[in-house]
């Protein structure tokens, strides 16, 4: 049985990539039936929320790894300021994108903020299945 002593960078990175990766999956087929039952400004807000999550997903892994670097000492580490600067531009362009398509489409909110969950859902996913996995 692992321990979370045992866990590593490359875990880590792993279990991102696959919640990234069943958050695309799960949007591939959410999508098309959104559309067809809401209408295809729905359908576009959906995957905006989809974007949106994994893009987090995305910025979240990447400021994660240089941190890890720079505690690990061992690796060349990525300049932070860079990380970071990346980090709050994502964050404003979060608030542009989420404005105007709010502005524009007229859609169901309830699709965007499905769109928006779906990291945090596939997150809790992959950590049961990563739970599940060290316990047996």
């Amino acid at each position: 049985m692992r321990t979370m002593d045992s866990f590593t960078d490359a875990d880590f990175r792993r279990t991102m990539f696959n919640a990234l990766r069943l958050s695309m999956m799960i949007t591939v087929v959410a999508a098309p039936v959104v559309w067809w039952k809401l209408g295809w400004q729905s359908a576009v807000l959906l995957l905006v929320g989809a974007v949106i999550s994994g893009s987090g997903l995305w910025e979240w892994l990447r400021l994660m790894t240089a941190v890890m670097a720079r505690m690990d000492g061992g690796g060349k580490a990525r300049p932070m300021g860079m990380v970071l600067a990346g980090f709050f531009l994502r964050l404003g362009l979060t608030v542009v994108l989420l404005y105007v398509s709010l502005k524009v489409l007229n859609g169901s909110v309830y699709a965007l903020a499905a769109g928006l969950a779906l990291g945090v859902f596939a997150l809790t996913v992959e950590g049961l299945r990563l739970m599940k996995a060290w316990t047996v």
